[in-house]
């Protein structure tokens, strides 16, 4: 007779003091953890989304009622009690694979849809856009599809660490924005909002997809591993506002659309070019978040002021910053990409224990180094 298992023991912060329960099983009666109006529309698509492949999280399962009912479970720490925080974007697990997913609830015919399935369709390494894993009729609305891509997250969440981090970041966005412009799409919403990270590599047991600072189970902070050695990807999302333009025609355009305001030509009325505005976008990501957070990418200046020049015509083409920054890169010595990113605010004194800190980490590097060049 085999031994019945025991169901697994859970952390004590996951359980609630005496005291809290009824307040807790209050709140719960009351519906403050109901699924809100925009949540519904997934539940509605549960079924119709696990026949195509792909399964929502158990909240959005039909006739779902809270893990926590009747216990002492605090509802913080049950992965069921967690909202969407973007309505129009829910994660998934594709079933074929285990795969986290992305499904993006889009109305459907407009420039978006036309623009993502043409990069999705190109094999080529420097093409930095979101992959496309198929597009689905909504099964409610005529209007509206369903655009699955793989999970992604915040390119900045968590921070960058090292020089080296920021070099690679701006290695594969500036190699990315070449590609769109060679094929005469200009992206016109350019921030950092809008460049997100394959980012499994640095969370090799996971992570939850919207309390995305704790494990999938949401009972333990998670820690990332370092960007250094890893496969990050930086891709470029949301083509919304994205123009493509025929051979030859002109890339003028009209609208002040998009996150940054600080572009200086943007107009309702005047028309720029809207390549210009991508070179001007990517340079303010550049300067808003690496060189007024970090004291030690001073060589990112040349690039950042070229690419920001007031006048449009005086900025490069996007090849011509690549190469720009080749140059640049060319520069810098690999010890300079492992040293750790300095924030202006630091104290001396915490500067100085966090070089040492630097220093023998750097140490380390040249030893394992010695150690493997002997040992080969």
């Amino acid at each position: 007779m085999s031994t019945p298992i025991k169901p697994k023991r859970l952390p004590a912060h996951a359980y609630l003091s005496e005291e809290l329960i009824p307040r807790y099983a209050k709140l719960t009666e009351d519906g403050i953890y109901d699924l809100a109006p925009e949540e519904v529309f997934w539940q509605e698509r549960y079924r119709y989304l696990e026949e195509h492949g792909y399964l929502l999280r158990p909240r959005y399962k039909p006739g779902w009622k809270p893990s926590w009912t009747g216990t002492n479970l605090d509802p913080t720490f049950c992965e069921d009690s967690i909202l969407l925080l973007k309505y129009q974007i829910m994660d998934a697990t594709r079933l074929s694979n285990r795969e986290l997913v992305a499904i993006k609830s889009f109305y459907k015919g407009g420039q978006e849809q036309h623009i993502a399935q043409f990069f999705a369709s190109i094999e080529d390494p420097r093409n930095h856009c979101v992959p496309i894993r198929e597009i689905l009729p909504d099964p409610k609305d005529p209007n509206l599809a369903l655009m699955v891509m793989p999970y992604l997250r915040p390119c900045n969440h968590p921070e960058f660490g090292t020089v080296g981090d920021v070099v690679e970041f701006v290695d594969q966005t500036l190699e990315g924005l070449v590609f769109m412009h060679s094929y005469r799409v200009a992206h016109r919403d350019i921030a950092m909002g809008n460049i997100m990270m394959d980012a499994k590599s640095l969370y090799p047991g996971g992570h939850h997809p919207v309390r995305i600072g704790y494990t999938p189970d949401t009972l333990y902070p998670v820690n990332p591993l370092p960007r250094a050695g890893r496969n990050v990807r930086y891709l470029y999302i949301d083509f919304g506002w994205s123009q493509r333009f025929p051979e030859g025609a002109s890339t003028y355009v009209l609208g002040d659309v998009g996150r940054d305001a600080d572009v200086p030509e943007a107009s309702d009325h005047v028309p720029y070019d809207a390549f210009k505005v991508d070179i001007f976008s990517l340079g303010n990501v550049y300067t808003k978040f690496f060189e007024r957070k970090f004291m030690n990418v001073e060589f990112l200046h040349s690039l950042t002021a070229l690419m920001k020049q007031q006048r449009p015509e005086d900025r490069p083409t996007a090849e011509e910053a690549l190469q720009e920054w080749k140059r640049i890169r060319a520069t810098l010595s690999d010890s300079l990409f492992r040293w750790r990113l300095v924030p202006p605010t630091e104290a001396p004194m915490e500067k100085v224990i966090n070089d040492t800190v630097a220093v023998a980490w750097e140490g380390i590097h040249h030893l394992k180094e010695f150690v493997g060049f002997r040992g080969a």
